[in-house]
C-alpha cells in the first residue's frame, strides 16, 4: 500500500478545497453570529470537544484571548455528565466542537449550557445531528464524509470555521484579506517536502511534539496522530512548559518535533530547539522562514493565526507515510472507532 492509497491521505489533501467550500458557504451565517457578538459581547467564552476537536479548542482559545481580549476556557464534559454540576455561565457564549454531534457527554454540556443562559454555537460536520439540533447557531464544517478513524480534513476546517469567525467579529483587516488566500496556501503545505520527519522517525519510540501559543493546538493534534496512526508514543508540550521537568528525557534517542509561527513566540520556541540539539537530539523545526538541517518548509506570508492550519496539513501527509513505514494502517488504528460516544 502507498500513503496515497490510504483514506487518511485522501481525505487529509481534500482540506484546501473545504475550507475554500466552507468560507464561501458560512459567509452569512458567520457574519450575523459576529455582528450579534459585537453588539451583546459575551462575558466568557467555554468551549466544549473531545479528542482532535478539543485540540481545535485549544487553538481558538490563543485565537479568542489574543484578537478579542476575551477570556476562553475549556469545559470538563464529564461536570455535567457524570457530576452533573450546575455551571454559572450567563451570558457566556458556549462554543461546542464536533465532527459527529453525537457524543452524549457533549450533548449534555450543551444542554446544561443552554439552561444556565449561554449561548450556544456549535461548529458540526453532521448538521443533521442531535448537537446542530440543540445549538443557537450552527457553523458546519463542511467536510464532507471522514471514513478514516484519524480526523484530518474536520480538524483543519474546524480551525478555519474559528479563523473565519473571529475574522468577522474583530474586523481585523489582515485577517480578512488572508482567509482567501488560505485554500491555495494549503495546497502549497501538502506539497511541501516533508520526506526527512517520516524517514527520521521510522525507528523512533518515544518523542515530543514541542509549541506555543497559537501552535500549542496542533503540538496536541500531532502527538495524538503519531500514537493512534503511527504507534508511536508522543505527548505534546508548550515551548515553556516543556523546560519545567520534560526536557530531562531529551537526548541522542529521544527526537522533538517543533512548531512555530512567526510571532512573538517564535524565538522561544527556536531556542528550546537550540538547547535540545546541543544535548544531541534529533530536532525537527517546522516554522516560516527557517532554513538549515533539520528544518521542514512552511510557507510565509500570511498572519501567524494561518501558520498552524499549513504546518498541520504537511504534518498529516507525512503521517500517513509514517504509518505505513511503520507497519500500521493509518485509516483502522486498532482499539478505536470513528465515533467515540462517552458519557
Amino acid at each position: 500500500m502507498n500513503a496515497s492509497d490510504t483514506l487518511m491521505f485522501r481525505e487529509a489533501q481534500e482540506s484546501a478545497a473545504v475550507v475554500a467550500r466552507q468560507l464561501a458557504a458560512n459567509e452569512a451565517v458567520v457574519s450575523a453570529l459576529a455582528q450579534s457578538l459585537r453588539e451583546a459581547p459575551p462575558r466568557f467564552i467555554v468551549t466544549c470537544a473531545r479528542g482532535s476537536s478539543d485540540h481545535a479548542a485549544a487553538y481558538a482559545k490563543y485565537v479568542f484571548e489574543t484578537q478579542l481580549g476575551i477570556a476562553t476556557a475549556s469545559a470538563s464534559p464529564s461536570v455535567s455528565s457524570v457530576y452533573a454540576a450546575e455551571q454559572q455561565w450567563r451570558d457566556a457564549l458556549f462554543i461546542a466542537i464536533s465532527q459527529s454531534g453525537k457524543s452524549p457527554d457533549l450533548l449534555r454540556t450543551a444542554e446544561a449550557a443552554k439552561r444556565a443562559g449561554a449561548r450556544v454555537v456549535a461548529l458540526v460536520n453532521l448538521t443533521d445531528s442531535p448537537l446542530a439540533a440543540l445549538a443557537d447557531t450552527v457553523i458546519p464544517l463542511h467536510a464532507g464524509p471522514e471514513r478514516s478513524v484519524a480526523a484530518t480534513k474536520s480538524y483543519l476546517a474546524a480551525l478555519a470555521a474559528v479563523l473565519h469567525l473571529c475574522a468577522r467579529w474583530s474586523g481585523d483587516a489582515e485577517l480578512d484579506a488572508a482567509l482567501p488566500t488560505l485554500p491555495d496556501a494549503l495546497r502549497k503545505s501538502w506539497d511541501a517536502d516533508w520526506s526527512s520527519l517520516h524517514e527520521g522517525l521510522v525507528g523512533a519510540h518515544n518523542l515530543f511534539v514541542v509549541g506555543r501559543g497559537f501552535g500549542l493546538g496542533i503540538a496536541l493534534e500531532a502527538a495524538l496522530k503519531f500514537k493512534e496512526t503511527c504507534g508511536l508514543h508522543a505527548e505534546a508540550f508548550s515551548a515553556a512548559e516543556v523546560k519545567h521537568g520534560p526536557m530531562a528525557l531529551v537526548g541522542p534517542d529521544f527526537p522533538v518535533l517543533c512548531f512555530a509561527q512567526d510571532d512573538d513566540t517564535l524565538a522561544s520556541t527556536l531556542a528550546v530547539a537550540r538547547e535540545f540539539r546541543g544535548r544531541g537530539a534529533q530536532v525537527f523545526v517546522a516554522a516560516p522562514g527557517q532554513h538549515g538541517p533539520g528544518t521542514l518548509p512552511v510557507p510565509g506570508g500570511l498572519p501567524a493565526l494561518c501558520t498552524p492550519l499549513l504546518i498541520i496539513q504537511s504534518f498529516y501527509r507525512a503521517a500517513s507515510e509514517l504509518a505505513l513505514r511503520r507497519g500500521f494502517n493509518p485509516d483502522v488504528p486498532p482499539h478505536l472507532n470513528k465515533v467515540t460516544e462517552t458519557v
